[in-house]
């Protein structure tokens, strides 16, 4: 699994308003890391308008031998649909982008998403935790089974801020999840900010046969390819295959 760490599949560049490095910066710090993919990925929403502008710039830049230069746009899961929050007119595939980086940044509500604090106030008021999660699993199912080219962005990050966790999620969920993922050839990222999916996740990828990559979600150049969180995932999931060799 090391060979994962060769690829950054998750880089914002300043067509994303919350970050600071160019699309330029990025590739050379990809390159100075000893990189051989990299996915230049900002922030969209249903309203955005510049995606072709971004491809063309994309298009533009010198790419260093040895270093293969992907394109994505990361987008919010939106409810219990599976609903992700992209421009209509959004190209994936030819022409377009490559991949819609689905984001988990508001829990997926039966009536649009729920923010933390709504989220963690209909669990007090009797939502269950066995409910919630069930909501959770089938809206990210239905998000992979609606989405060409999906990747999915820190998956379970949203579980601590609603007073969840990945522990919760059980294996009969993990493996649903990571199934469909496999199924629909949506690729999972293990993200270095927010340290997830965790290590029962990804192996239940593993044993699915899901494809995983390694993403820093990076907003500044210095970022790119540098992982320490992810590390201490990957080291959890080798010390659990060896335990399961034994």
């Amino acid at each position: 699994m090391r060979a994962l760490l060769r690829g950054d599949f998750h880089v914002h560049s300043t067509f994303s308003d919350d970050a600071r490095s160019t699309l330029a910066e990025n590739i050379a710090a990809a390159a100075a890391a000893g990189l051989s993919h990299v996915r230049l990925t900002d922030h969209v929403r249903a309203s955005t308008t510049w995606v072709p502008e971004f491809l063309a710039a994309v298009a533009a830049e010198p790419v260093p031998d040895g270093l293969s230069v992907l394109t994505g746009v990361e987008a919010k899961l939106l409810d219990a649909s599976g609903a992700v929050d992209v421009p209509a007119d959004l190209v994936v595939g030819a022409g377009g982008v490559d991949a819609i980086v689905i984001g988990d940044h508001q829990f997926p509500g039966t009536d649009g998403p729920w923010s933390p604090d709504e989220t963690r106030r209909r669990i007090a008021d009797g939502l269950s935790a066995h409910d919630a999660l069930d909501l959770l699993i089938e809206a990210s199912i239905r998000a992979m089974e609606g989405t060409r080219h999906a990747q999915l962005a820190h998956w379970f990050s949203i579980l601590p801020k609603v007073g969840l966790s990945e522990e919760q999620l059980g294996a009969d969920r993990l493996a649903a999840w990571a199934s469909a993922a496999a199924a629909t050839g949506t690729l999972v990222e293990v993200n270095e900010k927010w340290a997830c999916p965790g290590p029962e996740a990804v192996l239940a990828l593993r044993d699915a046969g899901a494809r995983i990559v390694a993403s820093t979600d990076s907003h500044d150049a210095a970022d790119v390819g540098r992982y320490d969180r992810v590390t201490a995932v990957l080291d959890a999931v080798e010390a659990a295959e060896r335990e399961e060799r034994r």
